[in-house]
């Protein structure tokens, strides 16, 4: 199951810094459908209504966590889950939501264990290329092999358990496509009554795509390194005036590692998304046009703009191809939780905490 948190982690680092100095938010990306850990931040009930107390779980844990058709989920394997759980978190449980997390976890590794026997009673396989092929997609997504290896060792995951937490997914992938993939129907009614009845979630808003050149300012620096900062940006932004190349520029003096080597850019974003005096300044520009330095808490920006997109509605067959495959992923996601219950009722599970 830790191939979870080891996909979490290949996306956390292809983040750019620069661009998380520059923004304020970044929108997390949309969870797995595939049973794995719970994310271990709060939740709130969409009714508003206080969900029934979690039963506590013991603070010293029991060797053995719980028993699915007499397979044990023993409490090493448990704790190695709840590691992997705080590292793809980036903080450890919550100590007053220490029951809701662990039985939750508990929960889909139950789940977990039994589509993985379901897949042993159809008899499904998976070739060993198709494994080969899925970790060097994984390691395709760090700059070179130290980087993956490290990686490896950082979530305490061998070559092997990596594999291995391949195979399975995939095989669970496969039982899922074959018992629930038939199931799946969405007809363009389904999609035309959706698009209907949720005006709001079509509506995009004004976007920019924008460059931009940062000079540093450490947050202890004086006046006079805020003030070399700042003749720094402003000698860059001569050179710009006088016709110099942005992109050039960028990859040259900025110091923001995420975004240099590609000439600057931060690719588009709507309001919200960029500091205060970053915003302000980036949405008063034209296409082509160049700000003056701007101040904000990280340094010194000069910011180009490249193109700017007004607010508008997506129309619906735009929004067919995207909101069809929504829909079909929301429909598997809940027959698949029916078949698991179903699972489930029909195994032995014995809980000991």
């Amino acid at each position: 199951m830790l191939v979870f948190v080891l996909l979490a982690f290949c996306v956390a680092c292809q983040r750019s810094p620069a661009r998380t100095s520059a923004t304020q938010t970044a929108k997390p990306a949309p969870a797995a459908t595939a049973p794995g850990p719970a994310p271990a931040g709060p939740t709130q009930p969409a009714s508003g209504v206080v969900p029934p107390a979690v039963k506590p779980v013991p603070a010293q844990l029991p060797a053995m966590i719980a028993r699915v058709n007499g397979e044990v989920i023993g409490k090493d394997e448990f704790e190695q889950a709840v590691k992997s759980l705080e590292a793809r978190a980036g903080q450890p449980v919550p100590a007053e939501r220490r029951a809701e997390v662990y039985r939750g976890l508990l929960d889909q590794m139950i789940a977990y264990k039994l589509l993985l026997q379901q897949s042993r009673a159809l008899k499904v396989t998976v070739p060993d290329a198709d494994i080969e092929s899925r970790v060097r997609q994984l390691q395709a997504q760090f700059p070179n092999e130290q980087a993956f290896t490290k990686a490896l060792s950082d979530q305490h995951v061998t070559l092997d358990r990596l594999k291995k937490d391949q195979r399975e997914q995939l095989l669970i992938a496969k039982v899922i496509d074959a018992e629930i993939g038939p199931k799946v129907s969405v007809t363009p009614k389904d999609v035309d009554d959706f698009y209907a009845k949720n005006p709001d979630r079509f509506k995009e808003p004004e976007t920019i795509h924008a460059q931009h050149i940062l000079i540093l300012v450490p947050k202890d620096a004086d006046a006079a390194a805020k003030a070399k900062a700042r003749a720094d940006a402003e000698a860059i932004l001569k050179q710009i005036r006088a016709g110099a190349d942005f992109g050039t520029l960028a990859k040259q003096k900025s110091q923001d590692p995420g975004t240099a080597p590609g000439g600057g850019d931060l690719g588009s974003f709507a309001r919200g998304q960029m500091v205060p005096p970053f915003e302000e300044a980036a949405f008063k520009l034209k296409p082509g046009q160049v700000s003056p330095v701007v101040e904000t808490p990280f340094g010194f920006h000069i910011i180009k703009v490249l193109e700017r997109k007004p607010a508008r509605t997506v129309p619906l067959e735009e929004a067919r191809p995207q909101l069809t495959e929504m829909l079909k992923q929301q429909q598997a996601s809940q027959k698949a939780d029916l078949y698991i219950a179903e699972l489930k009722s029909k195994s032995k599970v014995d809980i000991y905490i």
